[in-house]
């Protein structure tokens, strides 16, 4: 146990939060920035004494459940949270579940990429948001139940040409998504979600059991695809990935290069949307 980095961590932590921030009055004028520590003990279900110790660098070595109280009244992201733990010499506990919340701002700006088709994926493949051109050239995932907005789902557990959108790489992201899923598998070995699709994935294919069974963690993402839209024919696209490491989570951005047809077949499907042309004509 660190005492004296965990003193001015907590301290920082708490500095950086207003009240507003946590639901409580500002009151009177406060002398310090961010909360009191005897908010920061409410907070946390712990003694005002105690807190006031561990910030002063001569408390005792705190619980998992203190450190789990101190986290959330603090706010801590997931690597926060794992550095509180460090500095206190307990080993941080599995964390819940991969996250499905998308922060504001990373729905903010799918919105402002009118001419990238681009969504949101969980740490287990999950579809979690999306932007209009992604749903057109992929599918309408407000209409899917959350079950099948799962990739990982969709490239081994269908057989036909659309299991992955006839996207060119549906094999190479077959293997990708089978070495991250089982990292993923690691870092939340209590999450019954994670537990239940990798338990499928196992009954429904072959292919992901051979490639579960070789216990590869790490792959190469493909950086270029082309797509086989029923509407608008093929569409070659550059794909580019962003890692949201506090949330582990991942915005994929699909880009066509400027001047080319596939950039005007994405024009066109931003104007068709969803529907459906090819349909009754």
């Amino acid at each position: 146990m660190d005492r004296r980095e965990l003193a001015g961590f907590l301290r920082s932590r708490r500095e950086r939060i207003t009240p507003a921030d946590v639901g409580l009055p500002a009151g009177p004028r406060r002398r310090t920035p961010g909360l009191r520590r005897e908010e920061v003990a409410q907070l946390a279900f712990i003694s005002t004494e105690y807190y006031t110790r561990l910030e002063q660098a001569r408390g005792p070595h705190p619980s998992r459940e203190v450190l789990g109280g101190l986290t959330r009244a603090l706010r801590l992201s997931d690597a926060e949270r794992e550095h509180l733990h460090h500095l206190a010499g307990e080993p941080a506990a599995p964390l819940p579940g991969p996250s499905r919340v998308v922060r504001q701002s990373i729905l903010d700006l799918l919105d402002r990429l009118p001419q990238a088709a681009a969504m949101v994926m969980s740490a287990t493949y999950e579809v979690i948001a999306w932007n209009d051109l992604a749903a057109a050239l992929m599918e309408d995932f407000s209409a899917l139940p959350r079950r099948d907005r799962n990739l990982v789902r969709r490239v081994f557990l269908r057989s036909d040409d659309q299991r992955l959108y006839g996207v060119s790489d549906a094999d190479e992201f077959a293997r990708y998504a089978a070495r991250n899923l089982r990292a993923t598998a690691a870092r939340y070995p209590d999450d019954p979600e994670v537990t239940e699709l990798v338990h499928d994935l196992l009954a429904g294919s072959e292919h992901f059991a051979r490639l579960w069974a070789s216990h590869d963690v790490t792959a190469e993402p493909s950086l270029r695809k082309t797509f086989r839209h029923p509407v608008v024919g093929p569409l070659t696209v550059n794909c580019d990935v962003l890692d949201l490491t506090d949330r582990d989570q991942q915005v994929v951005i699909y880009t066509a290069g400027p001047g080319s047809p596939s950039e005007e077949a994405l024009r066109l499907l931003s104007v068709i949307g969803t529907q459906r042309m090819d349909v009754g004509s």
